[in-house]
């Protein structure tokens, strides 16, 4: 456990969520370039939308086999490290020419973003139990700034400078904060002495023995099934009639997203006063509506950026009410537990982008709007449904949260 008398101080709580932006836009910088690199490459549709299911597959990897090591491994150490490995990779896409190699240096590029998840439940350690939502979601507020700036920056530099200066600039930048990260975090306490098996045979052992953590899991999988599709198959929709936009103009659609940054501090304020199922269900109120939105405004630029509003700001606001709930489960082992909990959204994100891509070709923008809508309704009902669930589970004497 970290040292408890180290103070988490608001320049420090910055860098994290800065740090925290900066990696977590690996992810996303493709999304906007889809229509480009896959006429780069000369292939199809859905085939460059494979791409984002392989950025996904690899940080759901990441998610798994690299997150649970910061509960056994100095954090600060471990993060130099994914920093700088996550740099060489990028810098190394932007020099490939061949479609298979871009699509397995975004397998690996997917792999090495997850430093992010690493730097989320440090926070959690060195947060006061009072504030521990509150600092969350001010850390999250840079994974949200992350993927929001992400595609509008890399909209404008490929449109400026081609869409392979998108990748050089993200690696350098990931070499400053990998410097800076070696600098100013702090020394932790010797770590807990566990064999790499049995560290992953424990994290994924919560699946089975934390009720909560399996709920949150799903609302987790959907919520960002559902997200990915949309931002998968957004640049074709925007690309082609009557919209006909440049990389540019749709890189700027990721400015909607503004709205998942304040529902994540909103949410973060809630969560601290026990309103958790709420927030959940509200959140996931707002995604069902996002998808009418994207239904019926589907020629129009306004009605999209409203449903990316919507999407976005409910997609944030349950995804800090799950993290409050996981991190509480068991202090100790937050790593372990975020990591689980994160390869369960990353695997639907997988998903999703998977499915849309396939729905997009045959059906277009309306198949992956069903799809989409039936997936909401999914987290709903169980959300809407949490009272007979905690009867449920109070008879059978597990803690309710």
């Amino acid at each position: 456990m970290p040292h408890k008398q180290f103070e988490l101080t608001n320049p420090l709580i910055l860098l994290m969520s800065v740090s925290i932006g900066v990696i977590v836009a690996d992810l996303y910088y493709l999304q906007p370039l889809l229509h480009q690199v896959s006429s780069d490459f000369a292939t199809s549709t859905s085939k460059a939308s494979l791409l984002m299911t392989l950025v996904q597959v690899g940080y759901a990897l990441g998610l798994a086999f690299l997150v649970p090591l910061g509960d056994i491994i100095p954090r600060r150490r471990l993060l130099v490290g994914i920093y700088l490995l996550a740099a060489v990779l990028m810098g190394a896409a932007a020099c490939v020419h061949s479609f298979n190699a871009f699509a397995v240096m975004s397998l690996f590029i997917g792999l090495t973003s997850v430093g992010g998840q690493v730097i989320v439940p440090f926070a959690a350690d060195f947060a006061k139990d009072e504030e521990r939502s509150r600092v969350i979601a001010k850390v999250m507020t840079g994974l949200l700034l992350g993927i929001l700036f992400s595609r509008t920056f890399s909209g404008l530099m490929a449109q400026a400078l081609g869409w392979r200066s998108v990748y050089w600039i993200a690696s350098g930048l990931l070499i400053l904060i990998a410097i800076a990260l070696r600098l100013v975090l702090p020394v932790e306490s010797p770590r807990e002495h566990m064999r790499y098996h049995e560290l992953l045979y424990d994290a994924f052992s919560f699946l089975r023995t934390h009720p909560h953590l399996r709920r949150r899991a799903y609302f987790g999988f959907l919520m960002f099934a559902t997200f990915s599709a949309i931002w998968t198959v957004l640049s074709f929709h925007l690309a082609a009639a009557p919209f006909h936009y440049s990389n540019a103009a749709i890189g700027l659609f990721g400015l909607f997203g503004v709205a998942g940054v304040l529902a994540a501090n909103l949410t973060g304020t809630h969560a601290d006063r026990d309103r958790l199922n709420l927030t959940t269900r509200v959140s996931g109120l707002l995604m069902l509506v996002s998808f009418g939105v994207f239904w019926f405004g589907r020629n129009g630029f306004l009605f999209i950026g409203l449903g990316l509003v919507l999407l976005d700001a409910g997609m944030q606001g349950m995804q800090i009410s799950n993290q409050s709930v996981i991190y509480a489960l068991a202090p100790q082992k937050r790593s372990r537990i975020n990591s689980i909990y994160m390869v369960s959204c990353f695997l639907g994100a997988s998903a999703g982008s998977f499915l849309a891509g396939h729905l997009y070709q045959s059906y277009g923008w309306a198949g992956v709007c069903c799809l989409g809508f039936v997936m909401t309704v999914a987290i709903l009902i169980p959300a809407l449904l949490w009272k007979v669930s905690k009867k449920l589970l109070a008879q059978a004497g597990q803690p309710l949260i």
